[in-house]
């Protein structure tokens, strides 16, 4: 796993940083703000290269196209944004959430756009058409959307409610498993046989996907009233976690025991995680500013 350190420390300038998302590659980041902005930034150079302004109200998610050509934003104003990365102006703005929209991603072609909200629903926005409706709406939940992720046939919905949902568009089904506790995120692991969730009672629960069987509880970090996220490293070897003190918790995927621990802030919550697709980097948000972790090379 090498020696993580501090590579690089960004203050945003954006009040707090509500989340932070590395771009299909890894080369960018994008940064959502309590001030309604996202910001573009190279971390690996510490450089803002784009503000994107348009929100009535603090933006709580964000995720740039396969091609990093367009960007979709989630807000607390009820409203998800379009935007062309280079002009930074908004293409397109759907409205159809009844509250505050909590989370937004691509599909793997980038054609359509999927968010959830507070209002307990996901919605399907194609981007390609005009069309101004969610091309679908699920109702199935029965509390508010967490967090949301989207394979080539598959998305993953955590909620309120404690249960994960795992919808298979090319079967057209829905898998609901009741967790015992509020999800407050879920991820895939890279080889996309389990997920992971974050929980309100301090844990961190891997699934099988297929068999949804409980395969490992990690615990050590602090979850609070916080809506904390995790991660997985890009070799699948590590579970990583922020946590309510200011720490990052790096557990070992097998025997769940607690590899590393980087201070981000002591006292101060880490809220939000991305690692890099394919290599050994990893970005943290804590209040104001953004944190690039990674293996400091020889020449540095």
């Amino acid at each position: 796993m090498g020696d993580l350190k501090t590579l690089t420390t960004i203050k945003c300038n954006q009040q707090a940083i509500r989340a932070v998302r590395f771009n299909v590659d890894g080369t960018y980041c994008l940064s959502c703000g309590a001030d309604k902005k996202i910001k573009l930034w190279n971390p690996h150079r510490d450089l803002m290269l784009k503000t994107y302004g348009g929100h009535a109200n603090e933006v709580l998610d964000a995720a740039g196209s396969c091609d990093s050509s367009h960007i979709v934003s989630a807000s607390v104003d009820k409203s998800v944004i379009l935007w062309d990365v280079t002009t930074a102006q908004p293409l397109r703005r759907y409205r159809h959430h009844a509250s505050s929209v909590t989370c937004i991603k691509f599909n793997e072609e980038s054609t359509m756009a999927v968010s959830g909200s507070v209002d307990n629903t996901v919605a399907f926005w194609d981007i390609v058409s005009r069309r101004q409706e969610p091309v679908q709406v699920l109702r199935d939940a029965k509390d508010s959307i967490t967090s949301l992720q989207v394979t080539d046939h598959e998305i993953l919905t955590t909620s309120v409610d404690s249960h994960v949902r795992l919808y298979d568009i090319r079967m057209g089904k829905m898998i609901s498993d009741y967790i015992g506790h509020i999800v407050t995120f879920g991820s895939l692991t890279r080889d996309g046989q389990c997920y992971i969730l974050s929980c309100t009672d301090n844990s961190i629960k891997l699934f099988d996907k297929d068999s949804g069987e409980l395969l490992n509880t990690f615990s050590g970090h602090e979850c609070k009233d916080l809506l904390l996220e995790n991660a997985v490293n890009e070799k699948d070897s590590h579970i990583i976690s922020g946590s309510a003190t200011g720490e990052i918790f790096y557990y070992d995927l097998i025997s769940s025991s607690i590899s590393k621990k980087l201070v981000h802030f002591n006292g101060k919550a880490v809220v939000s995680l991305s690692h890099h697709p394919t290599d050994n980097y990893l970005l943290s948000a804590c209040e104001d500013e953004i944190k690039l972790w990674g293996v400091k090379s020889l020449d540095e």
